[in-house]
């Protein structure tokens, strides 16, 4: 059994965490730290003690694992915290302000024997894994371009941030999820193109980034907007003998949204209209289009994963170099934001 307490209980902690690990047997949630308890919005659950003292947490010698879930300019406050205490964490995404923020932070865990890693559960999206499915059969042959879109039509945001904040921006919002997806997979670029903008203009929100990674022949795009009135499909591959198009986003936060949770029949699950369609010519130069049944998410992997570094010493799934080489694409993609 893995026990673990909760610094936040916002809306990261009661959507993107709790569904998944209150459905896990290995998996005991003891305590949640409230910081603003003024705010609190969500139903409490019973058997989950909630505190608005942090010793609880940080001196209960029973949990093991802390997961800090506050907004990112205090990831490394209760990070600290947490080590100073003996205890592994697991940090929401943007794991850190900085790249020397999260550097101190790692090597902190080191000296201490301790795991501390990053919250990427958008690899676990559905779409993400139905499109590394598809790559990985060969049928779209020798890989040329890839394309990963995350736009909103959602113009109310940018237009009521009248002060820019880097930290606040579009791209560190949710650059992580597709950052992080295409450093998994596909590691390292050789070189990467930065186009982030200020639709608005200089003194508002960044509304809009355009990243190009290259690897050799293959260049893979991340592109995300606030003023996408039809989204752009939310992955596009294109081989030397095929492409696969899928538009439909990962189902979970839809689901979430709508508070409907893990447990419920068919959560998160693609129906037929959401598969993406495979075009490919086979070996013997035969045209085919297909459908792909979708593989299903489940952002609880994550926890998973750690439940398997903490208990058993396995490998962290979340490597540190490729949450530092995340945060350092972060840091360069906002010098040119005012």
């Amino acid at each position: 059994m893995l026990t673990i307490g909760y610094i936040g209980n916002g809306k990261s902690t009661n959507r993107y965490h709790l569904p998944f690990t209150l459905q896990r047997d290995h998996i005991k949630v003891k305590t949640i730290y409230r910081r603003n308890p003024a705010h609190d919005t969500w139903k409490k659950h019973k058997h989950i003690h909630y505190t608005t003292d942090l010793n609880e947490i940080l001196k209960d010698q029973e949990i093991q694992l802390i997961v800090v879930t506050t907004s990112h300019d205090s990831h490394y406050l209760f990070a600290k915290l947490a080590l100073d205490h003996n205890k592994h964490v697991l940090v929401e995404k943007p794991f850190m302000m900085s790249v020397e923020e999260a550097e101190e932070i790692f090597l902190y865990a080191k000296e201490k024997g301790l795991v501390v890693q990053c919250y990427q559960n958008r690899r676990y999206d559905s779409d993400f894994l139905t499109t590394k499915k598809v790559i990985e059969s060969g049928k779209l042959g020798d890989l040329l371009e890839v394309e990963l879109n995350y736009d909103y039509y959602r113009p109310e945001v940018p237009e009521t941030v009248q002060v820019y904040n880097n930290y606040r921006s579009f791209m560190y919002g949710h650059g992580t999820h597709t950052i992080d997806q295409v450093i998994s997979y596909f590691g390292k670029p050789q070189h990467v193109h930065y186009d982030v903008r200020q639709l608005l203009g200089q003194g508002r929100m960044n509304d809009y980034f355009d990243l190009d990674f290259y690897y050799n022949q293959l260049k893979v795009s991340i592109k995300s907007s606030y003023f996408r009135l039809k989204e752009r499909p939310s992955f596009v591959v294109y081989g030397k003998k095929g492409s696969f198009i899928k538009h439909s986003k990962d189902r979970q936060e839809e689901h979430l949204k709508l508070f409907y949770m893990p447990d419920g029949e068919g959560f998160g699950v693609d129906q037929p209209e959401h598969y993406g369609t495979l075009t490919y010519i086979d070996e013997n130069g035969n045209y085919h289009e297909e459908k792909v049944v979708s593989e299903a998410g489940d952002y609880g992997r994550v926890y998973d994963g750690m439940y398997n570094t903490i208990i058993y010493g396995e490998e962290k799934i979340i490597k540190d170099e490729e949450t530092l080489l995340q945060l350092a694409i972060l840091e360069e993609g906002m010098k040119g934001c005012k």
